[in-house]
């Protein structure tokens, strides 16, 4: 386990002490004051709790379980939601990223455009190399040439290579990446993607192509299909990444943007309805902030 994957985060409380505010606070403020859960009190929890962008089937599902039974008071919902949303986060799966020493490992990594996929990328590959470990970046976006400038730039700043071709065949590029991994011993490669959801068949085409390109190269090297989500996008979010678990069987999920947002409930939603964990969030604007995802302290900084 990498130093950089055990890593306490220490300010987590107060990235989200809007989520926090947002998908706890509220609720816990208009309930815990009841004596009983009269079909109004349920109510008014159920919409805070959609409001909070926890999903509306996820929030009816809850609010139910405290119909149909009568242990629980209000005075306990902090308790309550408490358990449920860590049993929620370990059922989606294990947060650790998954790397194996001694071998290639490879992170194919999605998302549209816009929600922040470059620079995790480079922050990573950042991590991974203060790692020691050797780093190359597969630009796979080729046809935006923004994307592959930044890219470049990002891969220089941590000190990784960088594969890319401009207007080449994707596939391709990744192809050239692997073939350049294996005869030169690289540890890691970082696999930047399209994300142009306007044309959803051609995007699926051209992910499900690079896919192929790495099962049938290095089919036991892959280590992540990581799906790349803005964590103020909210529910808009789980409609991402249906359309990406369409083309690409994903593995898990990073969250950018999660300082600041109010929208975090995110992590959730996508842990419930799609059963990917969460592995990576970004947290600001520095090299260093990208964090491994901890489900225990996620929970604790939520409801501390």
């Amino acid at each position: 386990m990498f130093k950089f994957f055990s890593d306490k985060f220490n300010n987590l409380k107060q990235t989200i002490s809007k989520t926090a505010e947002n998908l706890v606070g509220n609720v816990v403020d208009a309930v815990e004051n009841e004596e009983e859960f009269s079909e109004f009190v349920l109510d008014d929890m159920e919409d805070l709790l959609i409001s909070a962008d926890l999903g509306v089937n996820y929030a009816s599902e809850l609010v139910d379980k405290l119909r149909s039974q009568d242990k629980i008071k209000p005075s306990d919902v902090k308790n309550y939601l408490k358990d449920e949303f860590l049993k929620t986060l370990k059922e989606a799966g294990d947060n650790n990223l998954y790397y194996k020493d001694n071998e290639l490992n490879i992170y194919f990594i999605a998302g549209v455009n816009g929600v922040g996929k470059t620079t995790l990328i480079g922050k990573l590959a950042y991590k991974f190399k203060n790692d020691g470990k050797k780093v190359l970046i597969a630009a796979g976006d080729t046809f935006r040439a923004a994307a592959e400038e930044q890219l470049d730039i990002w891969s220089k700043r941590a000190g990784a290579d960088i594969v890319r071709r401009d207007k080449a065949d994707p596939a391709s590029v990744v192809y050239e990446a692997i073939q350049k991994a294996k005869n030169e011993n690289y540890d890691v490669i970082l696999v930047d993607t399209a994300g142009r959801l306007q044309n959803k068949y051609n995007l699926m085409e051209e992910l499900s192509k690079i896919k192929s390109v790495i099962d049938k190269n290095a089919p036991e090297n892959l280590r992540e299909t990581m799906l790349v989500l803005d964590a103020n996008t909210g529910q808009n979010g789980l409609q991402q990444a249906k359309v990406f678990l369409e083309a690409v069987n994903l593995t898990s999920v990073a969250l950018t943007k999660l300082d600041g947002s109010a929208k975090g409930a995110i992590v959730l939603a996508v842990a419930k309805d799609m059963k990917l964990p969460v592995k990576l969030i970004g947290v600001g604007e520095k090299m260093e902030d990208l964090k491994s995802f901890n489900s225990e302290e996620f929970i604790e900084a939520l409801f501390g």
